[in-house]
């Protein structure tokens, strides 16, 4: 076996990739005309990539590293299922997402068609690049060495920041005494956003188990799925919007003031 990333085996799961994240987005859609509920496909995002992970492992058996390939599924599973079960819980019971409302209300023509393309086929096509990382790593040959260890430890940072940061959150919001307050506590004292931090060091993390096994050709082909993960997170969808949601809250000026907008740190003093 060659000890080079088997690029006509990758060029080929690459199709087949995209066509799982079509069929999941596709399938949401259809479960959202009946729920007659968009915001269904928030908990397909995590799925989504469960889905390409659990494909690609299955096209690139006698092609890459076991280990790796395990390694790669295995965590990409754990975080996209984690992520589906939480929004899943979340939103029972919850009518529309209000940033739905929002697009489908500029929308020209037929508002589902609209969300079809606006919403799902582009989610779709952002599952796929983003998880290239994940499909590139199961068809490098090379045993596991220390970038695999190096990402498997920044995964497991950003896991933990996501999982106890919306469970904090969660236990915040179901107290009464807490609405219309802002979290401040745990997690939320380090940074405003500890599960769009965590996501960020999650996939960083993958592209460098991917990195490990063929560093360049890896980093070439998979490299644009944490730069544009960080840019969704930091400039995008993310952390951008929930923020100027959350301006007009009573005491958000001051917790801004105080907590880094992103990367941990200790709070500033008043």
């Amino acid at each position: 076996m060659s000890a080079a990333l088997s690029w006509d085996a990758f060029a080929a799961g690459l199709g087949w990739s995209a066509a799982t994240a079509l069929m999941v987005m596709l399938g949401t859609f259809a479960l959202a005309l009946n729920l007659d509920v968009h915001r269904v496909v928030d908990v397909a995002w995590g799925a989504a990539f469960a889905a390409v992970a659990v494909v690609t492992f299955g096209l690139s058996q006698g092609h890459g590293d076991p280990g790796r390939r395990w390694l790669a599924t295995g965590l990409t599973v754990v975080w996209g299922l984690r992520l589906a079960v939480h929004i899943a819980r979340r939103s029972s019971g919850h009518g529309e997402d209000p940033r739905y409302e929002a697009m489908l209300a500029r929308a020209p023509g037929n508002r589902n068609l609209y969300a079809l393309r606006m919403v799902y086929l582009l989610q779709g096509a952002l599952v796929w690049l983003v998880s290239l990382p994940v499909q590139a790593a199961q068809y490098t040959p090379r045993p596991l060495s220390g970038w695999a260890f190096a990402g498997t430890a920044l995964w497991a940072v950003g896991l933990f920041f996501e999982a106890v940061g919306d469970a904090q959150l969660a236990r915040f919001k179901a107290d009464p005494a807490n609405r219309g307050r802002i979290m401040n506590r745990g997690l939320w004292r380090l940074t405003r956003h500890p599960n769009y931090f965590g996501d960020f060091c999650v996939w960083w993390g993958l592209f460098l188990i991917a990195c490990d096994g063929g560093r360049q050709a890896a980093a070439a082909v998979s490299v644009a799925s944490p730069l544009v993960m960080s840019v969704l997170l930091i400039r995008g969808s993310g952390k951008r919007l929930l923020e100027r949601h959350m301006a007009a809250r009573p005491g958000w000026d001051a917790y801004a003031a105080r907590t880094s907008g992103f990367f941990p740190r200790l709070p500033r003093r008043s």
